[in-house]
């Protein structure tokens, strides 16, 4: 079997080469990487590293060739445009390597009436497939909890969240229990169904007072809620010019459009996903 899995260096990819691993031979996976030197790890494991380029077809052709499944995690940027342009140069990759199966990572921000900058293309992706002779199959995520871990500190010293969504709720997934669910749908072909839309989630959506209770419990500080504006919260965050991307997922966060919940990964993993308490409690530091 080859496994090929894009973006492997990236948090999610490293997490899905882990839960990989597991189950697969070394020289069954191959993995595309954009700085070679992030994966000598990884060949020194005896995987196959190769250079891509998502605007270089050639390369993904080779990367791709004969793959039995292959995992596309999307390039980190930061509009619908640039990423429906990558996504098409991978499609057309896939159509001419010979792959059986295209895995494609989604998110929950998918809705027609969403304005999360990223919508357009994660709302693209599942309508263009569907129109293709390929058989994928894909996984939408909803939220990471990770990122709460290391601004958890900065929440501490506000003494609030500030995510500017009212009174509506968001729903999380930990990277590891994702990548588990891609690991195992990659390798059970009876999960790996053409045109089976998987949606990973946590079992609850928290309203901003729930999670700040939440976070208040793991921290051992009292957080409350005092939202920001839309505007100022993309002030405050555009370290990479990320601020107005960040900001328009939140406005779709506010019409409830981040609130999604679904039991697949205990359909997928015979097990719910990790709740958010639990998993915060195993991975903030304990002062």
């Amino acid at each position: 079997m080859k496994y090929t899995i894009t973006g492997a260096t990236g948090h999610l990819g490293q997490q899905i080469v882990t839960a990989l691993s597991q189950s697969v031979a070394a020289s069954e996976l191959h993995l595309g990487v954009h700085t070679p030197s992030k994966a000598a790890g990884y060949q020194a494991q005896g995987m196959v590293v190769q250079t891509i380029d998502y605007q270089q077809p050639a390369s993904l052709r080779a990367l791709f060739q004969d793959s039995d499944v292959l995992i596309y995690i999307p390039s980190k940027s930061h509009d619908s445009y640039s990423r429906v342009q990558e996504f098409e140069n991978v499609l057309g990759a896939v159509q001419q390597a010979n792959v059986k199966h295209f895995l494609v990572m989604g998110f929950i921000a998918d809705q027609v009436n969403n304005p999360f900058a990223l919508s357009a293309f994660y709302g693209y992706v599942p309508r263009r497939l569907a129109g293709t002779n390929i058989n994928y199959t894909i996984v939408r995520n909803a939220l990471y909890a990770d990122p709460l871990v290391p601004y958890l500190p900065e929440l501490i010293e506000r003494h609030n969240v500030i995510y500017p969504v009212g009174d509506a709720a968001l729903s999380f997934i930990s990277q590891e229990d994702s990548a588990a669910a891609f690991a195992k749908v990659a390798t059970t072909p009876a999960l790996l169904q053409s045109g089976k839309i998987y949606t990973l989630s946590q079992s609850k959506a928290y309203t901003m007072p729930e999670l700040a209770a939440v976070l208040s419990e793991v921290s051992g500080q009292s957080i409350g809620y005092q939202p920001v504006t839309l505007a100022a919260f993309g002030e405050m965050y555009d370290q990479d010019n990320e601020g107005a991307m960040l900001a328009s997922m939140y406005a779709g966060g506010a019409m409830g459009l981040l609130a999604t919940t679904s039991d697949d990964y205990e359909k997928i993993m015979d097990h719910p996903a990790q709740s958010l308490i639990d998993y915060l409690q195993m991975n903030v530091p304990k002062s």
